[in-house]
């Protein structure tokens, strides 16, 4: 049974004229041969994400929103940047072919990379996949150990010093999420502030280890290989990447992990099979993190709820654009109910429980 990840018609308004686009990518890429099509993958709230299929040849462009006027959302160039970088490292980046900012032919700028074929695991596994608590719990090991993996390169070796500035990440962090959250609030948002009260009072004191990261490691976009489904062998969508503190990217993580036994407020916005017999917990995601990483860390609280709280400011920036009649997108509709969730654990974690 062929479990891909499959592509679908354009979404209504997300289209565009592809002559332009098939003589600019026939001009730059060597060996395009045959029918050009295109088709769109149908899942993910951002950066608009095609797949192009010329002849026998699969490939992927990624571009911002239509209407996207904050570049440093949307960089596209920075995406293909790290892609460049890390690939000939970490060959679970996938390869990038070709950049332009020539809006002439998009509309916006865009890069074009290779697909990688394989599974991908949406919020519950599909049908044709068996897996039985063992082969469970060694995927999700495996999901640790390729984080692990990307966290262990030398950012400097492969040309990203200056990708970002890991000098106060975490304070930044804190502070530019939260000015987010405010800008981005509506009246049926909840307001957040003593979460962020409480991250800003607990931002870790001294030096923090720095690292390439993912900022949306997740196993929905992992690739899993379709002969050996706990092969892990690509990660997808680099767009938040950046140099900053490893501990702030597994929180991240952290925040999309919805154990079996968590309360309903999480179980509501689960996305991805996480709660299924044999994952691990996020309390043993952490501990084989911190095992295998040698980084010390008394508690993992304030990592983990800085993980909630910046995926509710994600949903509610998706929504305000939803609330405000900038998409008709339906799908953005209900992400009021995660941010509402999302606060509700938050707060959760911040009285003392879990």
């Amino acid at each position: 049974m062929d479990l891909a990840d499959r592509p679908s018609s354009i979404r209504t308004g997300e289209g565009f004229e592809t002559g332009i686009l098939e003589e600019f990518l026939r001009e730059n890429i060597e060996g395009l041969e045959g029918a050009f099509t295109v088709e769109q993958f149908p899942s993910g709230f951002s950066n608009l994400t095609y797949m192009i299929r010329v002849g026998r040849r699969e490939l992927v462009l990624r571009m911002p929103p239509h209407g996207t006027k904050a570049r440093t959302a949307h960089d596209m160039g920075r995406e293909y940047r790290i892609l460049r970088a890390l690939h000939p490292v970490f060959p679970y980046a996938p390869t990038p072919f070709l950049y332009t900012e020539d809006t002439s032919i998009m509309g916006s700028p865009f890069y074009v990379m290779e697909r990688i074929q394989g599974i991908i695991l949406r919020k519950d596994l599909p049908g044709g996949l068996n897996m039985g608590p063992d082969k469970v719990r060694r995927l999700c090991e495996n999901l640790v150990d390729v984080h692990l993996e990307l966290h262990s390169i030398d950012y400097r070796e492969v040309g990203l010093a200056d990708f970002g500035r890991p000098e106060g990440y975490v304070k930044r962090q804190v502070e530019g999420w939260s000015k987010r959250y405010r800008a981005a609030r509506t009246g049926d948002a909840p307001g957040f502030e003593r979460v962020m009260e409480w991250l800003h009072h607990r931002i870790p004191e001294g030096p923090a280890r720095s690292s390439v990261i993912h900022n949306d490691y997740k196993l929905d976009n992992v690739v899993l290989d379709p002969e050996n489904p706990l092969k892990i062998i690509g990660i997808l969508d680099w767009e938040m990447a950046t140099i900053g503190d490893p501990l702030m990217d597994l929180g991240n993580s952290l925040a999309y992990w919805v154990e079996r036994d968590d309360p309903e407020e999480l179980q509501a916005i689960r996305l991805m099979p996480t709660n299924i017999p044999g994952a691990l917990t996020r309390e043993e995601l952490v501990d084989r993190y911190v095992e295998k990483s040698g980084i010390s860390v008394d508690s993992f609280d304030f990592y983990y709820t800085f993980g909630l709280f910046r995926l509710a400011v994600i949903a509610q920036q998706i929504y305000y654009r939803y609330y405000h009649g900038q998409t008709s997108d339906e799908r953005f509709k209900t992400l009021i109910v995660a941010v509402n969730n999302l606060e509700k654990r938050a707060m959760g974690v911040i009285e003392g429980y879990s």
